[in-house]
């Protein structure tokens, strides 16, 4: 890729990393912060379960982190631990209903938004973004 299209894409990255923070910071996007919100993203799209260590290495996070959002959540009733039928000191988070109803709450809310950013967007420019989007964030992975 050209050294002008990778200056572009840098600078604005940080433009929309300023305006997300900004947005998360001074106005309230659902009840959930954005680590919470992934968190049971995660778990209730991924067969139902998860565990803290597959969720770690989804999202680049260090266990202890996982742990200590988890722990909230659970707090909140919005995941319970599932003991592992094999090792019974393993366990996965599963989602409650409590924390399914927060969860469509706020994609719902977070989809607004972005439907709109997007109203003067046409559906081909839409569904190209989010496919790039989709691959840059991948691109994240492959590199850990």
């Amino acid at each position: 890729m050209d050294k002008h299209s990778i200056e572009t894409i840098e600078l604005e990255m940080a433009v929309l990393f300023r305006r997300l923070t900004s947005i998360t910071t001074f106005k309230k996007i659902g009840n959930l912060d954005r680590a919470a919100y992934l968190l049971l993203h995660h778990i209730a799209y991924r067969e139902g379960t998860a565990g803290i260590k597959a969720i770690s290495d989804e999202f680049q996070l260090d266990i202890s982190t996982v742990s200590r959002q988890a722990a909230s959540l659970e707090s909140k009733g919005f995941i319970t631990r599932v003991p592992d039928p094999v090792d019974g000191r393993a366990y996965s988070l599963q989602i409650t209903e409590t924390g399914q109803a927060s969860l469509e709450e706020n994609q719902q809310v977070r989809q607004e938004m972005i439907s709109q950013l997007l109203s003067g967007w046409s559906e081909e420019e839409g569904h190209l973004f989010g496919e790039l989007l989709r691959k840059f964030n991948a691109a994240f992975l492959e590199e850990g």
